[in-house]
């Protein structure tokens, strides 16, 4: 873990993502600009929470993707702990879902890792001014949610009716984790992932868990495709 000295009339910004390259070339970036500095990094979200409070951060960015948590769980700490903190989500995920949920947990802005570096940098700055980013598309997609609400079809539908938990553990059984696994990522038992499991399985109307595996994989597959 490596901080800089603030740096006059450069704002502060903190990474949470569990891929170290991913970290190191956006470092590279930020601290290309005139006005952004990366004062800290994190590759987890317990590491995160520990850290920032010492990194007198004005902005974090986090991955929604961790090793060890979800980042839809870490925002909602972030938001509780740090209200005036604001987060910029940079992630793979460009599912509708995931948009409108980081939102709901306190997030201020949501941008893919597929975007060019000057989306980035122009997502991170309105953020830092206090503005909400999405891309057009996303913005376009998201009223139209507020507006009319999912309809049952294929896509979003199929994640609507989740709640954050389930949604991360339909996420999970896709990337193909064992049950152990997932509970320790989930930080609960074996038998809360057993009950979330049978729920998913009713809510997606699936008839075993092999037909959930498969769904889940699917989905997985969906929600990393970004469209041109």
């Amino acid at each position: 873990m490596k901080t800089e000295q603030k740096k006059a009339g450069k704002a502060r910004v903190f990474l949470v993502d569990d891929h170290p390259i991913v970290r190191e070339h956006l470092a590279q970036l930020i601290n290309q600009q005139d006005d952004l500095l990366v004062c800290g990094e994190s590759s987890a979200a317990d590491e995160c929470l520990r850290l920032l409070p010492k990194m007198q951060a004005d902005l974090a960015i986090v991955d929604l993707s961790l090793q060890n948590s979800h980042g839809i769980d870490l925002i909602k700490d972030l938001h509780l702990r740090f209200p005036e903190l604001p987060v910029l989500v940079l992630s793979m995920h460009d599912e509708l879902t995931y948009v409108e949920r980081s939102l709901r947990a306190g997030a201020r802005g949501y941008v893919t890792k597929a975007e060019a570096t000057t989306v980035v940098m122009t997502a991170i700055r309105r953020v830092l001014g206090g503005e909400i980013y999405l891309n057009e598309r996303m913005a376009t997609q998201l009223v139209g949610l507020f507006i009319h609400g999912y309809q049952p079809a294929d896509g979003p539908a199929l994640t609507a009716r989740l709640t954050d938990r389930e949604l991360q553990l339909l996420e999970l059984i896709g990337r193909g984790h064992p049950t152990r696994k997932i509970a320790e990522i989930l930080k609960i038992d074996v038998k809360t992932v057993d009950t979330h499991r049978s729920h998913l399985r009713e809510k997606l109307k699936v008839a075993n868990v092999e037909e959930l595996r498969v769904v889940a994989e699917r989905w997985v597959q969906s929600a990393h495709r970004i469209p041109q």
